[in-house]
């Protein structure tokens, strides 16, 4: 009998030891991963930002296949969230607390466990980095109570080892998801339409077609610079017209010009120019996406011509216009390009 009480007084001990070495282990926790994702701060601030989104890069879409997700009236932004069932992933519930845009995004987590609830702090940062890359810092903090202190002790990892794999592979799927977002694109013949045509300043050259990217880099900045300089008043968007475009050679001689409301007379050595676009009809194209597509825009435009027995006015050059800015609209899914080919 005295054998029973002393193994009693042993385990009650050792219960007891357990307890006070579980309450006084620090149940602070922090964990978190980054990427350098090449898209805009804005795009994946947005991405982010609105919670049907992460449907489509949200690491626990892989090992959930029976996952249902409620959201909110408000699905974006400071009061938005969202909530999620599954036998394999358990419940809970996510909520964005506060926004600072294109910067950072803190947000509270809540899972539902047989333990009660577990809240945390859920965290975004955006960082601009060279050229047009983001890198995207996601994290998460808080403090584990009794019960997940002594659930942590039984396993063979940490709750920060085994979120980090989970952050790495929701960053990994981001950025995918991202890229994909960015080639997104939609070409569109809008038909004959009448260009109002109107004097413009411009600045010329010839070179590769290759090449237009990067001197188009160079020339647009001049020619707005001129334009400010001389207090010119702005009246449309830019736009590059092609005097001569040779693909079998791959030259082209091209000018790319802003619109003005008047003719402006221009110092003998300037090479900033002005010149008069006429009033005319023209097949209209749009673009709705990154430039790497507008050599399949212009054969569409042509195609059409050619299907619609319509025929090209050579004595006029054929246009393209930029009407959504890149400085503004970082995201190439949503740049606006209409592509003029004058016809007889």
């Amino acid at each position: 009998m005295k054998i029973i009480k002393y193994l009693f007084f042993l385990l009650l001990l050792v219960v007891i030891g357990g307890a006070v070495y579980i309450a006084t282990k620090d149940g602070k926790f922090q964990v978190e991963e980054s990427r350098v994702i090449e898209a805009p701060d804005e795009l994946l601030f947005n991405t982010i930002n609105e919670y049907k989104t992460w449907e489509k890069w949200g690491p626990w879409m892989d090992s959930s296949d029976d996952l249902i997700m409620n959201y909110s009236e408000k699905t974006s932004g400071e009061g938005s969230s969202y909530s999620w069932k599954s036998e394999t992933q358990g419940e809970g519930k996510m909520e964005t607390t506060k926004t600072a845009p294109f910067s950072s995004i803190d947000q509270k987590i809540t899972f539902i466990t047989p333990m009660g609830e577990s809240k945390s702090d859920v965290y975004w940062k955006f960082e601009k980095i060279e050229g047009k890359k983001t890198k995207v810092t996601w994290g998460m903090k808080g403090e584990q109570s009794f019960m997940e202190k002594a659930f942590w002790l039984t396993q063979d990892s940490t709750l920060s080892q085994n979120l980090r794999p989970m952050y790495s592979r929701g960053l990994e799927k981001l950025d995918t998801f991202a890229n994909e977002k960015m080639k997104e694109h939609s070409i569109n013949v809008d038909g004959v339409t009448e260009h109002s045509g109107g004097f413009y300043m411009y600045s010329a050259t010839a070179s590769s077609i290759a090449a237009i990217p990067q001197k188009m880099t160079q020339m647009l900045p001049a020619v707005q610079a001129y334009i400010q300089q001389n207090k010119l008043p702005q009246s449309g968007m830019p736009f590059t017209l092609y005097n001569e475009f040779n693909e079998e050679q791959g030259t082209a001689i091209y000018s790319t010009a802003i619109p003005v409301r008047e003719k402006v007379i221009t110092p003998t050595d300037s090479n900033i120019l002005c010149d008069f676009l006429p009033r005319q009809k023209a097949v209209k194209t749009t673009l709705k996406g990154d430039y790497v597509h507008l050599k399949k825009a212009w054969e569409t435009a042509y195609k059409y011509i050619t299907d619609n027995n319509l025929e090209p006015n050579t004595e006029t050059p054929p246009f393209e216009v930029y009407k959504t800015d890149p400085n503004l609209q970082p995201n190439p899914a949503e740049w606006v390009t209409e592509i003029y080919v004058p016809i007889k």
